[in-house]
């Protein structure tokens, strides 16, 4: 559409300027005019119906983005969430596919995805069964932050203080770009994500494995690979070099030695990692920055936090 105004619109201009151009030596002024009284209420009436019919259309598309289908389990889940509107994000009851609620935190600068449904199991990529109903529920631990994936078409804010919602209904399988769309602070670049879309079987085995953990059991009775599953899926192995994990990121301190790390902050090596993990402001490496790490995961569910931080004391 632009383009073809664009083309009549330079199309006139160009006539213009050779059909009614002035003589070289033609100092008058042109014949005084009125122009055209019909042809300006035509350009002026017909701009106006259509920004008027595109606002009107806009309006109620605004509208519905929050508000979930009419059926008979989603009018429960909706009455069953009038809590949440002024509160946290939290389990709806009832089928948990319908909706899927996903609790979205958002912290400079990262994500948090929650699934309140499904025993708390978090993850730092977002995770949605295809062709289901989900309701992303977004708040913020410190500045506006704006989710959005550009293939699923909405956008979000996440605002401190209050539970905005996200209302989608994923159709395609495959892996999305989670994006940052408000400027946030200096790491707002990369603040991103991943949102992986799945069929319905694999999405309720990746949150059997969350929750459960299954499996041969090492040390303290924890599945190592529950243990490096929460590693990876946190998202830990973006920021840490880790071996056992496969992780080679360069962000955050080296964790393949951190029985040195915990001896020169003086404290037991299980207290470390765990107090790392959930306040990772309370004792920052050398050579390291506060603030670079998220205290988001101060949110885990304790046998999800227990299962990482045996992982990373029993891997050592």
């Amino acid at each position: 559409m632009a383009a073809a105004i664009f083309a009549l619109v330079a199309a006139v201009i160009v006539y213009a300027v050779f059909n009614f151009r002035a003589g070289p030596d033609d100092d008058e002024d042109g014949p005084p005019t009125h122009g055209n009284t019909g042809l300006e209420i035509v350009w002026t009436a017909v701009p106006a119906a259509l920004v008027t019919a595109i606002s009107i259309v806009s309006a109620v598309v605004l509208a519905k983005n929050e508000q979930l289908p009419s059926t008979p389990s989603a009018s429960a889940s909706r009455s069953a969430q009038k809590s949440t509107v002024n509160g946290l994000c939290k389990s709806k009851g009832g089928d948990p596919l319908n909706p899927l609620v996903v609790c979205v935190t958002a912290q400079q600068f990262s994500w948090l995805f929650k699934y309140p449904d499904y025993g708390n199991a978090t993850s730092s990529t977002l995770r949605l069964p295809i062709h289901t109903t989900v309701q992303l529920q977004l708040q913020s631990l410190d500045v506006i932050h704006s989710f959005w994936v550009p293939q699923f078409g909405q956008k979000q804010d996440a605002v401190p203080g209050l539970l905005t919602k996200l209302v989608i209904t994923p159709k395609r399988l495959g892996t999305f770009p989670v994006i940052c769309t408000e400027l946030c602070g200096l790491g707002h670049a990369l603040m991103r994500s991943e949102a992986i879309v799945l069929n319905e079987d694999k999405f309720i085995s990746w949150t059997k494995s969350q929750q459960g953990g299954g499996g041969a059991t090492g040390a303290g009775g924890v599945a190592p690979q529950a243990g490096k599953a929460l590693f990876i899926s946190n998202g830990c192995d973006g920021c840490h070099t880790f071996k056992p994990a496969g992780a080679k990121g360069t962000v955050g301190p080296d964790l393949d030695d951190l029985r040195q790390a915990a001896q020169t902050a003086g404290q037991p090596l299980e207290q470390f990692i765990r107090q790392s993990i959930v306040d990772p402001n309370a004792y920052v490496a050398p050579g390291y920055q506060k603030g670079v790490m998220p205290g988001t995961f101060a949110s885990l569910p304790p046998a999800q936090l227990d299962a990482l931080v045996k992982y990373l004391e029993g891997s050592k």
